[in-house]
């Protein structure tokens, strides 16, 4: 989910919980309107709809009557509204130690940061002054050899293949530093695919009219930013540029075979490189990305790899001048906002109006404090907790997520279909998790950033660089069990499987998510069902294939694995029934892990919920329930939804509330019968962990 870092993770994340958010047969279709278009005018879908026909409108029909979307956005929702009022207060606090004159440190370097990218009079008057020696470099590439090198130059740390909505870069190749997946206790680099610069493969190769719209918008868009930038023959020169790109999106992975661990677990040496893709110079490919000195890569996405290598090993002169026109093309666009208006505003013409459906760009700050948190994110972070989170705010929820660990180890216990081999494992990975509340333990340090008053595009150039060079540090190191993925001020969490570990940032621990003022019913509907989702993630399609030492290792015996399967593509066949839209349904299979976490989330901690005193009455439950299902409140612009439905791990908002159906506590809170519009019988609902 971009923009990052002001509503989700540039994150090391195996899945995040944030995200748009059953036994019905495969060919049937769950006839519910989607979120766009609720409710009607009138009374309020929660005094018209029963809880069995529509859960979602019977929990949020109040706040889908009154709210409308931002102009600036392409959905709302409770994460969204809790993500726009927390950036509003660090952004007034940044701006008040950028007026303090005792500022200095850490505290000084981001509100420098935040002030040069404020300063729109001083971006406008440098024009394409701070780009020009980045392009000239581009316009030096006479032949294949350097063209290699600047390739590898381009490589940044800025993709996750373990978080299925966090794979996307515009550079070539992204990379991930992380422990092995079969040996955990050394750090490797990733190599995955990128290069494109629409959200996905399948918006160059779907074969409809929405997509060929929106392809020839983009070429439209190519073309426009060259021509912004002075050049000449635009048109032929998108086009161009356009068929590269699809021939690389060819080459990638689905979204499905990206989430398919097993399939992305190949360990590469160099001379595999040679021999697997040849073409390319891979040691000045790596010289230029400073790898080096590395012997061996988890090559995540291998087709990717071997697709370009194809291309560029046949590369005429012709087509390294499209490639150069690629690759400027990328870094306009890349670094738009720190260039002249015009340019952030055809950036947004095409990625906010077309892709999304975002009628009006985000103000200057939201745009100014999402760019310094993703250059000093943890800076950030270290002045908000200090000034926002009490520590009586983290005992609490660290006693909530105790809880709610045990009640899922109670659960493991009582599994009649579980052989006590795969229990015992089970129980060892439950018992090994480390779970980060609020924020860090050690904090990044900035000590070596170069922050400039007034150079916005050279801080963001810097700080990216700092950063690459951060995680190229961590090479060939043990990997840190405790190391955040989140900063703190991200209203999100994460589960890693890597790490076998959570975090959960202060700034989703605040209402509506969690109130250390409000009944254990609401808050155990709400952040309990966000840490059991967080928890069950160790236990859902994916994770479950990581033991309690984070290695990728079959622990389970071959009864309980199939048991397991079975039982998941219940869930795979229920939510592929449902239909946002006449012709496009949600992807069982892609949503499968969100799915599978928020259904055993959601009983852990109603389960934990029912050990506290205030959870023995059906009305408590009822709260319960109704509290987990206004977590999920959201509103979404028609391209926004059909863009989380084609690209996102997790299902839309509207069906991850339909979880419940699954549950019998909820059946007997709301007094759910046959015939209503969610009604499963017993039999038929989908039950695992």
């Amino acid at each position: 989910m971009k923009p990052r870092l002001t509503l989700s993770a540039a994150a090391i994340a195996f899945a995040c919980y944030g995200g748009t958010f059953g036994f019905a047969n495969a060919q049937e279709t769950t006839k519910v309107a989607p979120p766009v278009e609720r409710p009607a005018a009138g009374k309020t879908a929660s005094m018209t709809v029963l809880p069995g026909d529509d859960f979602f409108a019977y929990a949020n029909g109040d706040w889908l009557a009154k709210t409308e979307i931002p102009a600036d956005r392409g959905s709302w929702s409770a994460m969204g509204a809790l993500a726009e009022e927390t950036n509003g207060r660090i952004a007034k606090m940044i701006e008040e130690l950028g007026a303090a004159k005792g500022t200095g440190g850490e505290a000084r370097k981001v509100a420098d940061f935040y002030a040069a990218y404020m300063d729109e009079a001083g971006i406008e008057k440098r024009g394409l002054a701070p780009i020009r020696p980045i392009l000239s470099g581009i316009a030096g590439i006479r032949d294949k050899a350097a063209l290699v090198r600047a390739l590898g130059a381009s490589v940044r740390a800025d993709v996750d293949p373990l978080n299925a909505t966090d794979f996307f870069t515009e550079n070539l190749f992204g990379l991930w530093v992380a422990g092995g997946l079969t040996d955990s206790s050394v750090n490797l680099p990733y190599l995955l695919q990128g290069g494109l610069g629409l959200p996905d493969r399948a918006y160059y190769l779907e074969n409809n009219a929405r997509m060929a719209e929106l392809r020839t918008k983009y070429q439209q868009h190519i073309g426009a930013m060259l021509k912004l930038a002075g050049m000449d023959k635009t048109e032929e020169r998108a086009a161009r540029v356009f068929e590269l790109e699809l021939a690389l999106a060819q080459t990638h992975a689905t979204r499905e075979d990206s989430a398919n661990i097993q399939k992305s677990n190949n360990v590469w040496t160099l001379k595999d490189f040679a021999a697997k893709a040849p073409g390319v110079d891979w040691p000045a490919f790596f010289k230029a990305a400073g790898l080096a000195s590395q012997q061996r890569f988890q090559v995540y996405h291998p087709s990717a790899v071997t697709g370009a290598a194809r291309l560029l090993g046949n590369a005429t002169a012709a087509d390294v001048a499209i490639w150069r026109d690629y690759l400027a093309f990328h870094k306009l666009n890349q670094y738009a906002s720190l260039l002249p208006k015009a340019f952030a505003d055809q950036r947004f013409e095409f990625n906010g109006k077309t892709l999304t459906g975002t009628p009006q760009q985000s103000a200057r700050w939201k745009r100014a404090l999402a760019a310094t948190n993703e250059g000093m994110d943890e800076a950030v972070g270290k002045l908000y907790v200090a000034r926002y989170f009490p520590a009586e705010n983290k005992a609490k929820v660290q006693a909530m997520v105790a809880n709610i660990i045990d009640a899922f180890s109670r659960r493991i216990e009582k599994l009649d279909w579980m052989a006590p081999a795969t229990r015992a494992q089970a129980q060892a990975k439950v018992k090994a998790i480390y779970v980060g509340v609020g924020y860090p333990e050690r904090w990044k340090s900035y000590e070596g950033l170069q922050v400039v008053k007034g150079d916005a595009f050279g801080n963001a150039i810097r700080a990216e660089q700092y950063r690459y060079r951060q995680q190229l540090d961590k090479l060939g190191r043990k990997p840190e069990r405790t190391e955040w993925a989140m900063p703190p001020q991200l209203v999100n969490a994460v589960n890693l499987p890597l790490q076998n570990a959570m975090n959960f940032p202060a700034a989703i621990l605040q209402p509506p998510f969690f109130d250390p003022k409000a009944p254990d019913a609401v808050n155990y509907g709400a952040i309990g069902s966000i840490i059991g989702h967080e928890i069950s993630h160790s236990f859902d399609d994916q994770g479950a294939q990581f033991d309690a030492q984070g290695r990728l290792r079959d622990w389970w015996t071959k009864e309980d694995l199939a048991h397991f399967k079975a039982a998941s593509n219940k869930l795979v066949a229920q939510y592929a029934a449902y239909k946002p839209f006449p012709d496009l349904a949600v992807n069982g299979q892609l949503t499968l892990s969100e799915n599978l976490a928020d259904l055993a989330g959601v009983a852990a901690s109603y389960d934990a919920f029912k050990t506290t005193p205030s959870g023995k009455t059906i009305e408590a439950d009822r709260q319960f329930f109704t509290g987990f299902a206004q977590g999920w409140r959201t509103k979404m612009r028609e391209a926004s939804l059909r863009r989380i439905v084609l690209t996102d791990g997790h299902a839309p908002a509207q069906y991850r509330t339909y979880i419940v159906r699954n549950l019998d506590p909820w059946y007997k809170a709301f007094d759910v019968k046959p015939g209503q519009e969610l009604y499963l019988p017993p039999q038929e609902r989908v039950r695992i962990w």
